[in-house]
C-alpha cells in the first residue's frame, strides 16, 4: 500500500471534532477507499485543555495554526477555523507555500479571497477544495466541477442556510411572530454568534458565490451578491402566501444574462408543491440547471459535526486517490471577470399593502401599476378594521425597475400606510 496521507487539523470545534471521528472510526476503510492510509500527524485549536470528547493524545499539538500548516510530517491542511481574515488566511497561505494541498470548510475566506488564494496555489502545484464550506453534507462542489463537467450551467438557486429555514417553517408551523422564532432559534444553538450572518443572508450569500464563479467561470465576486435578510418576513406574509399556494423561503439565484452575473440572497416565494417549497427545518437544497442535464435536486443536511465532516473527507479521499482540480473548476487565470447585474430577468411579485379604506384608495393603486406596466393577475383583501384595508397583489411577470417604479409612485397616492412588502416569486 502507498505510503500514508499525513493530515494537519487546524480547528477543533464542531467539524475538526467531526474529521478527527471519522478518521478514527473509519480508519480501515478509508485505506482501502483511498489506497492508502489516511493518518492526523498534528492539530492545533486556542485550547489545548479543553475537552471535546475525543482523545487527541496520539497527535503533535501546535498552539499555532502556521506551524502546523508548516510541519514537515503534515501533506494536507484542514482548515476549519472560520474567519475571513486573520489565522485562516494567514494559515492557508503558509501551507500553499510550504507545498502542501488545503481542504478548508471556510466559506467566507474563499468567498473574500478566493481569487488570489486559487492562483497562489495553482502556481504553486496545489490544490484547494472546499466541499464542506457549501451546503453540509451535499456533494453540490463536486457535482459542478465534476459531475455536470459536460454542462453549460444556465442557473444555480437553492436554500443554503438551515437556520433561516428552520425559522421560517416554524412560524408557518407553530403561527409564531419572526421574533418569537428567532430567539428560540437563538436559545436552540441554531444561529451564529452573530446572527445576522445567518439571519442576513451574508452566511448563504458567501456560499451562493462560490457556486457561481464554478458554475459560470468567472472570478468569485462576494460584493457583488444582492443581499436581503429574513428579517423583514410577517406571519401575515407566511399566512397569506401559503392562501394563494406559496411557501417563503430564503433563496439564493445565480445566473449569467446578457446583462451580465446576477447574484441575489434574497426571500422568495416558491410554489409550495415544488421541491424548494416542501423542504423543511434545517435542510439544505440546491438546484442547477444545465444545457444537456436539465434540472437536477440536491437536498441534504447542511450544517452540523456530522454532515460537513463528512464533506471534508470526500474532499480528503480525493487528494489521497491523487484526484486534483482546479479549485473553482478550471484554471484560476481563466477566470474572468463577471460584470454585475441586478434582476432583470421578469417574474411575478407579491405585495402585500395597507390601503386607508376610503373610497378609490384601490383604484389608486392599480392606475400606479398599470402606469408602470404591470399587471394584475390575483388580488385578495383580508380583515379589514376601521381604517385600514390589507390588499394582496400579485402581479404577471414584470421587471424590477417597473415594480420599483410603480412602489415609488405608490408613496404619491396619499391611500398608503406603511411601507409595502415586494417579494418576487421564483419559478421552480
Amino acid at each position: 500500500m502507498s505510503k500514508p496521507l499525513r493530515l494537519g487539523i487546524a480547528g477543533l470545534g464542531t467539524v475538526g471534532v467531526g474529521v478527527v471521528k471519522i478518521v478514527q472510526k473509519h480508519g480501515t476503510l478509508l485505506a482501502a477507499r483511498a489506497g492508502r492510509p489516511i493518518v492526523i500527524s498534528a492539530v492545533s485549536a486556542r485550547s489545548r485543555d479543553k475537552d471535546r470528547g475525543v482523545d487527541l493524545s496520539d497527535y503533535a499539538w501546535e498552539d499555532d495554526p502556521v506551524a502546523l500548516a508548516q510541519r514537515d510530517d503534515v501533506d494536507l491542511f484542514i482548515e476549519v477555523m472560520g474567519g475571513s481574515e486573520g489565522a485562516a488566511k494567514d494559515a492557508t497561505e503558509a501551507a500553499i507555500k510550504a507545498g502542501k494541498d488545503v481542504v478548508s470548510a471556510n466559506k467566507a475566506l474563499l468567498a473574500i479571497h478566493g481569487q488570489p488564494l486559487a492562483a497562489m496555489a495553482e502556481d504553486a502545484g496545489q490544490v484547494i477544495r472546499f466541499e464542506a464550506a457549501v451546503a453540509g453534507g451535499i456533494p453540490v462542489v463536486k457535482s459542478l466541477t465534476e459531475g455536470l463537467a459536460g454542462n453549460e450551467i444556465t442557473r444555480v438557486m437553492g436554500v443554503m442556510n438551515g437556520s433561516c429555514n428552520y425559522i421560517l417553517t416554524r412560524m408557518e408551523d407553530a403561527g409564531l411572530t419572526y421574533e418569537a422564532v428567532f430567539e428560540e432559534a437563538n436559545q436552540l444553538g441554531y444561529l451564529e454568534a452573530d446572527p445576522e450572518l445567518d439571519v442576513g443572508g451574508i452566511d448563504a450569500g458567501h456560499k451562493l458565490a462560490l457556486l457561481a464563479a464554478i458554475a459560470f467561470g468567472t472570478q468569485v465576486d462576494f460584493e457583488a451578491v444582492e443581499l436581503e435578510g429574513i428579517g423583514s418576513v410577517t406571519i401575515e406574509d407566511i399566512r397569506q402566501a401559503a392562501d394563494m399556494g406559496y411557501k417563503i423561503k430564503l433563496l439564493g439565484v445565480a445566473q449569467l444574462t446578457g446583462r451580465g452575473l446576477e447574484q441575489r440572497m434574497s426571500p422568495c416565494l416558491v410554489p409550495d408543491t415544488s421541491p424548494l417549497g416542501q423542504l423543511q427545518g434545517g435542510t439544505n437544497m440546491v438546484v442547477l440547471e444545465g444545457d444537456a442535464v436539465s434540472q437536477i435536486v440536491l437536498r441534504g443536511p447542511g450544517a452540523g459535526e456530522g454532515p460537513t465532516a463528512s464533506a471534508v473527507m470526500g474532499d480528503v479521499m480525493d487528494i489521497a486517490r491523487g484526484l486534483r482540480i482546479s479549485t473553482f473548476g478550471q484554471p484560476a487565470n481563466s477566470l474572468r471577470k463577471a460584470r454585475a447585474a441586478r434582476a432583470a430577468v421578469s417574474a411575478p411579485y407579491y405585495l402585500r399593502l395597507q390601503l386607508l379604506d376610503k373610497p378609490g384608495a384601490l383604484a389608486k393603486i392599480a392606475r400606479a401599476l398599470g402606469e408602470a406596466g404591470i399587471s394584475i393577475d390575483r388580488m385578495r383583501q383580508y380583515q379589514h378594521t376601521q381604517t385600514t384595508a390589507p390588499v394582496l397583489i400579485v402581479t404577471h411577470k414584470t421587471t424590477r425597475t417597473a415594480l420599483e417604479e410603480a412602489v415609488a409612485a405608490f408613496a404619491t397616492t396619499g391611500v398608503l400606510q406603511g411601507d409595502p412588502v415586494t417579494i418576487r416569486i421564483e419559478a421552480v
